[in-house]
C-alpha cells in the first residue's frame, strides 16, 4: 500500500476512534474529573507492558529541555480532558466537539513559533472554512441558555489546550519513538488529573460497573486506538493537517449521538458539516500538492 493511503486510513481510524468518547463520557454517571482520570489512568496502566519491552533507554535520546517539552505536552493532554470532558456536562455533544474541533486555527497559530514550520496560505484558507462550518453548528446551541453558553467556552478552552499538545508532540516525536512518547506524556496527564480531583476532594471509586467498563472503552478506544494513532503519524505528518483531520470528529460524534443518545441536531449541523469537509479537503490536496508526506 502506498505510504499516503497508508497514512489517510490511520488518520480515519484516528477520527472514527475518537468520535466515540463523548458518547462514552455522556453514558457514564461520575465527575466530569474522574471520568478523565480513569480515561488517562486507565490507558496509562494498558501500556507498561509495551514501555517495559523498551524500558528507560529510549528517553537516553533526549536532552533535559526536550524531556521538560514532554511534561508540558502531558499536562496540556490533561488540562484539554479536564476542560473538555467538564464541557459535556454543560452543552449537547455536537456543539462540545465542534467547538473543542477548532484546535487547528491554534496549531497553526502555535506551529510557526514552536516548530518553526511555515504553513501554507491554503491550510489557512481551508482552517476558515471548516471554522465557519464549526461555528455555524455551534452558533444554534450558543443562543440556547447560559449553561451551554457555559459549556462552549470550556471546550474551547479545551481546543487551546489540545493545540499545544500537538504540536509540542509534532516536535518530540521526531526524536522519541511511539509507546514511550504516549505512555510518559499519558501518565503525566493523569499525574496532572489526579492532582484536580484531590483538590476537588472527589471519591476516586467508579460508583458503578457501568461506569467501570464505560472507563475501560474510553481508555481503548479514543485513547489507546485513536489518540495513540494520532501520536503514532505525527512523526509522519505535520502537526497542522493532523490537527485539520481531527474537524472530522464532530460529524460522527453527532452521527452516534443522534443514534444512541436521541440528540438530534439542529438543522444548521448539516451546513456545517459540508463545509467541514471542504475545509478537510483542501488541506489535504494542498498538502500533497506541495510535496507534503500525505
Amino acid at each position: 500500500m502506498p505510504k499516503q493511503y497508508k497514512n489517510y486510513l490511520i488518520l480515519l481510524l484516528a477520527v472514527t476512534s475518537v468520535s466515540w468518547a463523548s458518547i462514552f463520557i455522556k453514558l457514564a454517571a461520575a465527575p466530569s474529573f474522574i471520568i478523565a482520570f480513569y480515561r488517562m489512568g486507565l490507558a496509562s496502566l494498558l501500556l507498561f507492558p509495551f514501555f517495559l519491552r523498551r524500558g528507560v533507554s529510549d528517553y537516553k535520546v533526549l536532552n533535559i529541555k526536550e524531556l521538560f517539552l514532554c511534561f508540558l505536552s502531558g499536562t496540556f493532554l490533561g488540562l484539554h480532558f479536564i476542560t473538555w470532558i467538564s464541557s459535556l456536562a454543560y452543552t449537547s455533544v455536537a456543539s462540545s466537539v465542534v467547538i473543542v474541533a477548532t484546535q487547528p486555527v491554534f496549531v497553526a497559530l502555535f506551529t510557526p513559533m514552536i516548530l518553526q514550520e511555515k504553513i501554507d496560505i491554503w491550510v489557512f484558507v481551508a482552517i476558515l472554512i471548516a471554522l465557519v462550518g464549526t461555528f455555524v453548528i455551534a452558533g444554534g446551541d450558543i443562543k440556547i441558555s447560559q449553561t451551554n453558553l457555559r459549556g462552549d467556552l470550556l471546550s474551547l478552552v479545551g481546543a487551546v489546550f489540545a493545540a499545544l499538545y500537538l504540536t509540542l508532540g509534532r516536535g518530540i516525536r521526531k526524536k522519541l519513538n511511539l509507546f514511550p512518547y504516549v505512555f510518559l506524556v499519558y501518565s503525566i496527564a493523569t499525574l496532572v488529573i489526579f492532582i484536580f480531583c484531590l483538590f476537588a476532594r472527589l471519591n476516586f471509586s467508579p460508583l458503578s460497573w457501568k461506569n467501570f467498563i464505560l472507563f475501560l472503552l474510553l481508555a481503548l478506544i479514543p485513547t489507546l486506538v485513536g489518540h495513540t494513532l494520532y501520536n503514532y503519524i505525527l512523526k509522519y505528518v505535520k502537526a497542522h493537517l493532523v490537527g485539520m483531520t481531527i474537524l472530522g470528529e464532530p460529524l460522527g460524534a453527532t452521527l452516534w449521538a443522534y443514534l444512541i443518545l436521541k440528540e438530534i441536531p439542529v438543522s444548521t449541523f448539516y451546513i456545517g458539516g459540508i463545509l467541514i469537509f471542504i475545509g478537510i479537503w483542501i488541506a489535504v490536496w494542498r498538502e500533497r500538492a506541495s510535496g507534503g508526506v500525505m
